[in-house]
């Protein structure tokens, strides 16, 4: 399951189906469910084709965006896109769940932005693939009506939802977008959810058990993957008081005038939930040590190959103290969404940018440090 399906003849289509798995450690599409933003990947996702030499759909996708921005008559023939994802239930293996109406481009995003084709490579060969950018609007429930007017052609049928009628008529965007919550995961949530997650977790445990302190590199790596605007001005190799192990910036502005936001990361090295294993948790204490090191208008970021124990989560929230947590599950998702996909790659990431020093520990590996 996965990719498009389309109706309607010719390049302007009655409406398109996007299916997503979520599973796709190449290609993982994802939907922001508190802006409403929704990242799509193309169905070019091996190699040995062209761009647009595929079952059509990134010639729809190519068509969509180039209708959204065109000068004349912008979004006249662009189809409404209808999400799903796979949503297996004990007597339905195959089921799927209704995501949203979505359409193409984000607010803010530009015309260079919403439809990229990035480059990949697999089996020693390079190719593209197109990532788009849609908005799941703000149209909970699709009526009937309009769906059978949709087939008969009509895109301009006053049985439409709202959003999308004022989204064709003026290209202003109503996202469906949740209300942000305090947000208390659990471990479960935490922690890696497929095998695959858990394999690459297993790989960066195994290489950093022995040398904790070395971690502390990696995780200000990783970190730094999440954004293009971190800046990581210095790592405080070997110092193992319970201080900072990197300090840095975060750029906020424009490149010509930034203003930087300055943060303090922790790295905690402890035993993952893998294999059976009790987890070594992030405690109150290990929290509390980052929250007195934060200056006035600075924040905290603390890395771990574990989970955040409960308590020190709640407080943390509760007491809304600026810390970004960067759990073992977060980790290996970011790892993946860099290309980081297979324990290979995760094993030549480390070896050649994180190959390890005989002092780099000499604690041992299942104590907290």
């Amino acid at each position: 399951m996965g990719g498009f399906r389309v109706t309607g003849r010719g390049e302007q289509k009655s409406w398109v189906v996007l299916f997503t798995t979520g599973e796709d450690k190449d290609w993982p599409d994802t939907l922001d469910l508190s802006t409403g933003k929704f990242v799509y990947f193309g169905d070019n996702k091996t190699p040995g084709h062209e761009l647009h030499e595929t079952r059509g759909g990134n010639k729809v996708l190519r068509y969509s965006f180039e209708r959204l921005h065109a000068a004349v008559n912008p979004r006249a023939d662009v189809a409404p896109f209808l999400v799903f994802k796979k949503y297996p239930l004990a007597h339905g293996a195959r089921s799927v769940q209704f995501k949203g109406l979505a359409v193409p481009g984000f607010p803010s995003l530009s015309s260079t932005e919403d439809l990229v084709a990035v480059w990949k490579s697999s089996e020693g060969q390079r190719f593209q693939n197109y990532r788009a950018v849609f908005t799941i609007l703000n149209a909970p429930v699709l009526s009937r009506a309009w769906i059978n007017d949709l087939k008969a052609g009509d895109l301009n049928s006053s049985n439409a939802p709202r959003a999308w009628r004022q989204w064709r008529e003026s290209g202003k965007y109503s996202p469906l977008a949740a209300a942000p919550t305090t947000n208390i995961r659990s471990a479960n949530a935490q922690s890696p959810d497929t095998a695959l997650k858990r394999e690459l977790l297993e790989c960066i445990w195994q290489h950093y058990k022995g040398a904790p302190i070395a971690f502390e590199a990696f995780a200000a790596r990783v970190f730094q993957m999440t954004d293009e605007r971190v800046v990581i001005d210095e790592i405080t190799r070997g110092v193992v008081d319970g201080g900072r192990d990197a300090i840095g910036r975060y750029r906020l502005g424009s490149m010509a005038d930034p203003v930087y936001a300055e943060f303090s990361l922790e790295a905690k090295c402890y035993r993952p939930p893998l294999n059976g294993d009790t987890p070594i948790t992030v405690s109150v204490s290990d929290v509390a040590r980052l929250i007195s090191r934060i200056r006035h208008r600075q924040f905290g970021v603390l890395v771990t190959t574990s989970v955040i124990a409960s308590q020190a989560y709640k407080e943390v929230r509760e007491d809304r103290h600026p810390i970004v947590f960067i759990s073992g599950g977060d980790m290996v998702n970011i790892l993946i969404d860099k290309g980081y996909n297979t324990r290979g790659r995760v094993q030549e990431l480390l070896s050649s940018d994180f190959a390890l020093v005989a002092a780099a520990s000499s604690e041992p590996v299942d104590k907290p440090r």
